[in-house]
């Protein structure tokens, strides 16, 4: 697959470009956040064959929920979702109780670990393409992204079909297709997660400030990460 084939498709385009190359062997991981929500009307307004799932970490907010429920209405769809292994978490809880993430990187990243990563290993197995909703404006860590490139830690082709979007390109699309949005984000919360771990940011904070905001400079889950 040619990055530069790719950034020269429209959204629609590059997406069934790529359906069409892998076969059902494509799959999209949504959240239910903005990017996502575009990538979403996308693939289901235009019947393209790329399945699309979702990680349900069991710590997320009530809107989220409702936001899940008002698109599967939207599409006349339904989605896979993905839950934590229930023993892994019983344990955590066991030993840590029930909000340890708090107190170190490493209690985060262990919790983000059962709750997310796990799912998402089973989700991304036997696939050959994972696309997600990022963009480089997102923060530093995502800055350099290209549009395809090659996921060594989870061995698939991850694309990222909104790499190159600007936040005001996003949010037109969305009110020009009147995309169904999570209620929180006229809360201020642009970035939203599980619900202990996320806020509302300020006028002026990162994207991204209001995730995991007691820590000082790890913004990630995991679930992008490289080696």
């Amino acid at each position: 697959m040619m990055i530069e084939e790719l950034e020269n498709l429209d959204l629609v385009a590059s997406l069934r470009l790529v359906s069409e190359k892998y076969p059902n062997k494509v799959v999209f991981s949504t959240s239910f956040g903005q990017e996502d929500q575009v990538i979403t009307d996308a693939i289901l307004k235009n019947g393209l064959a790329i399945q699309v799932f979702t990680l349900d970490t069991g710590r997320l907010f009530p809107e989220t929920y409702e936001l899940m429920d008002r698109t599967k209405a939207r599409y006349k769809t339904t989605f896979k979702t993905y839950f934590p292994d229930t023993e892994q978490v019983e344990q955590l809880v066991e030993n840590k109780g029930f909000n340890s993430f708090y107190e170190s990187v490493e209690n985060r990243k262990e919790c983000c670990g059962i709750r997310k990563i796990v799912g998402l290993k089973r989700a991304l197995k036997g696939n050959e393409v994972w696309i997600t909703g990022l963009r480089a404006e997102q923060s530093e860590n995502r800055s350099s992204m290209p549009i395809w490139e090659y996921d060594e830690i989870n061995q698939i082709f991850k694309f990222n079909p909104l790499v190159n979007w600007s936040f005001e390109e996003m949010e037109t699309y969305l009110k020009d297709n009147n995309v169904p949005q999570n209620s929180l984000h006229k809360k201020g919360f642009v970035s939203i997660g599980c619900q202990p771990c996320t806020r509302a940011i300020e006028p002026g904070e990162h994207p991204r400030a209001g995730r995991w905001w007691w820590e000082e400079s790890q913004k990630e889950c995991g679930l992008h990460a490289v080696k």
